[in-house]
């Protein structure tokens, strides 16, 4: 709801897709600050760190709404906010990742994080639509009134998850002594990560995977869809709305098929190929020109996109020690940076070329550097016996 209210709200008040795009590419300054929160939540547990970020997030969200009540609300507080949200945001999806792995068995996992999808995927659906229809019938202050109170409940729920699986006492003590005397400065415990991701095969190819991805393929699906709304189909919020709600439930699909047969796929396999589809029908999107014909193969590039990540995913944490996840998926949140160079070079290139050129080098950049990643670590990523292969 809250990207896709600020995301128009800026391009009808700005009339810049320039402004759009730093716009979006201020929700992901905090990547270079990622790797950081994985090893807060490493140390005070994945949980309380989650439930400080929503905390947060509420505390920004009540500013805005406040701002549009008193009727002062400018483009400037809302990039104001936008760069303050995006010191923390980039780590959200690392950090729950990380929880779901605390919790749950290691054979359940790649099942677990289908499940945990669903419920993001399901809620981008339901935000796409009721955002847009609220902004269009009660304007922004109520709108982000529910934006605000949404955030308050997360924290509360947030606070019903479990902290880690069973262990027995003892070793959970010997655990935290070993911690504290073995690693007293966080700034060790970051290089420990780095060093872990830098020195396995398979987890530096997924990160390198994961920054071209979200160099090429984020940007068109998030950060540019309202310009396509607004400059191509012509449409409204309403439509902007509906194009959202169509990736969303594609990728719900591609959730639940992961949910119920993830425990049976090649997760690395299934991550590269998924991957190529997802750059296939993106650039199938960039030449339609008809909105529901658009919105359809939204449909399809969020099914491919959620089958390739959640295999990514569920192979980082699965194949990674317990004390390193939170900062495995630091770093993996570090390659959502990849953002800020494609959206920023996105808007000069689209006044100069147009959608369809951009979008059709940003697909054809992300394939080619696709096919390096395999041929360079095709014996850690294809093998079937490879640990990221792994059943």
């Amino acid at each position: 709801m809250e990207s896709l209210i600020l995301g128009w709200y800026v391009l009808v008040e700005t009339r810049s897709v320039l402004l759009l795009t730093v716009f979006a590419s201020l929700q992901f300054i905090g990547t270079l600050i990622a790797p950081m929160f994985g090893v807060i939540g490493d140390r005070i547990g994945q949980r309380n760190l989650l439930c400080a970020m929503r905390g947060f997030y509420a505390t920004l969200a009540t500013l805005l709404m406040t701002f549009t009540f008193m009727d002062v609300l400018t483009p400037v507080h809302v990039f104001a906010i936008a760069a303050l949200t995006g010191l923390v945001r980039p780590s959200d999806i690392g950090v729950r990742a990380a929880l779901v792995a605390d919790t749950m068995p290691a054979v359940q996992l790649i099942g677990a994080m289908g499940i945990q999808r669903t419920t993001q995927d399901s809620a981008r659906i339901a935000g796409a639509l009721t955002g847009a229809g609220l902004v269009a019938t009660l304007g922004m202050g109520p709108a982000y009134l529910l934006v605000a109170s949404l955030y308050a409940t997360s924290v509360l729920l947030n606070l019903k998850a479990r902290t880690a699986r069973a262990a027995p006492a003892a070793a959970r003590n010997a655990a935290s002594v070993t911690t504290v005397t073995t690693t007293l400065s966080p700034w060790r415990d970051l290089r420990q990560g780095l060093a872990y991701v830098w020195t396995t095969p398979h987890l530096l190819a997924a990160m390198c995977l994961a920054f071209m991805l979200n160099m090429t393929a984020f940007p068109l699906m998030n950060g540019l869809l309202p310009y396509v709304a607004k400059e191509v189909y012509g449409t409204d919020q309403t439509g902007l709305g509906y194009m959202v709600a169509g990736a969303a439930f594609g990728a719900l699909l591609g959730s639940i098929a992961m949910s119920r047969h993830g425990s049976v796929i090649r997760q690395a396999r299934t991550m590269i190929v998924a991957c190529a589809v997802w750059y296939s029908m993106l650039l199938v999107f960039a030449h339609v020109q008809a909105h529901l014909a658009g919105i359809i193969v939204l449909m399809l590039a969020g099914c491919a996109q959620s089958v390739s990540q959640i295999p990514m995913a569920a192979m980082l944490l699965r194949t990674s020690g317990q004390q390193f996840r939170g900062r495995v998926m630091g770093i993996r949140m570090l390659a959502i940076y990849g953002n800020l160079p494609g959206l920023l070079l996105s808007g000069p290139l689209i006044s100069r070329f147009g959608y369809a050129a951009t979008a059709t080098l940003y697909c054809s950049l992300g394939l080619a550097f696709m096919l390096l990643i395999v041929v360079r670590w095709g014996a850690d990523l294809w093998r079937r016996d490879a640990p990221a292969n792994a059943r």
